[in-house]
């Protein structure tokens, strides 16, 4: 073989996420794509890239940090990264952006958890059915899996389609609508507080206030992301995503665009007031007594229990787990059935029951 028809070698690429087990590796690009690809770090694999955004995309987020505490880095300005255009925080530590999907308190993807002690791993409960992620004294939030099985898969392959939490006395809904056809420009969010619906304009920083004045939600975008505060108590970050084609057949899980998205939530939650006692898939990783039971040093470490945490319906407290004594004055009412559509004009979500 001549060296003037000689191949290039193939360009190698590492995983940049610091909780996957292959983080840092080098991995030589595929044949298909020997001189363009990334590592995806749940599987481990290779990926051809895909083409870069058009010039009309929507520019990406710029994120500063705001921390006093670290002066090399206060106030520095830094663009989201590809993964997580519209969603990133600054580690300050670091000084430099993270994908909210990345940072401890995430639930994402098929659903991939991220423990208050750092550690990734995953819990598939069952589709359609309910869980307890977090159960504390003044705090009860139960999230409802979709799902699909394949009949390679000796489990159902699943996400958090929406979340029931329970606080002071009060019931908030946060869900993504199914959609065939997957269009961001497509608001697919559904709210509900205390039974009523909430409505927001969609326009980026479009704000809704409780009553009392101490729970917002804001859109973090025109569509498809907010942020959700209860004062002195949470803050969650929401955003409503499909299931890629690509995604699919990365991962087998034999969604076809046709049939339906999966429309699902990709969740990262700040807790400001959490006891010792604290419990749920997630929250019992911000225990001070709590020991982590996932299997270490394996590619995708899942964490069993779907039984201690498995809930009746979406605003049950009845998991094994429980720890939830609030006040509940709609007690007895079957939140789970309620009926979300868009608003008219997409200003919101109208729920019935």
């Amino acid at each position: 073989l001549s060296l003037a028809n000689a191949q290039p070698p193939p360009k190698k690429a590492k995983c940049q996420d610091k909780y996957s087990p292959c983080y840092n590796i080098l991995y030589a690009c595929p044949e298909s794509c020997p001189q363009s690809c990334s590592v995806d770090c749940d599987s481990c694999q290779t990926v051809c890239d895909s083409p870069p955004p058009s010039p009309t995309s929507s520019k990406p987020k710029r994120v500063r940090c705001m921390n006093q505490d670290y002066p090399d880095c206060y106030y520095r300005q830094f663009t989201c990264p590809a993964d997580c255009r519209d969603s990133c925080q600054v580690d300050c530590a670091t000084c430099g952006p993270v994908c909210d999907c990345n940072k401890p308190g995430a639930v994402c993807q098929d659903p991939r958890f991220i423990g208050a002690d750092g550690i990734t791993f995953y819990f598939h409960g069952k589709k359609d059915q309910d869980f307890c992620l977090v159960s504390d004294s003044n705090l009860h939030i139960n999230a409802h899996f979709i799902g699909k099985r394949t009949t390679t898969m000796g489990r159902d392959f699943t996400w958090v389609q929406s979340l029931g939490l329970l606080f002071d006395n009060h019931q908030l809904y946060l869900g993504a609508l199914k959609t065939a056809t997957w269009d961001d420009a497509v608001d697919r969010l559904s709210l509900s507080f205390d039974g009523q619906p909430i409505f927001l304009d969609e326009s980026k920083g479009a704000t809704w206030t409780s009553p009392t004045g101490k729970v917002t939600v804001t859109r973090s975008k025109a569509s498809n992301a907010i942020e959700v505060e209860a004062e002195g108590n949470f803050k969650i970050k929401a955003v409503v995503v499909p299931i890629t084609e690509k995604e699919s057949l990365m991962h087998g899980y034999g969604i076809t665009p046709q049939e339906d998205s999966f429309a699902h939530l990709d969740l990262s939650f700040k807790f400001y007031s959490l006891s010792d006692e604290v419990n749920g898939v997630l929250g019992q990783t911000y225990g001070s007594k709590y020991v982590s039971r996932v299997k270490m040093g394996v590619a995708n470490p899942v964490l069993g229990g779907d039984r201690e945490f498995h809930s009746s319906s979406l605003f049950a407290t009845d998991c094994g787990v429980a720890k939830f004594n609030g006040n509940n004055p709609s007690k007895g009412m079957e939140f789970a059935d309620l009926n979300c559509a868009s608003g008219l004009s997409g200003s919101g979500v109208v729920c019935r029951r």
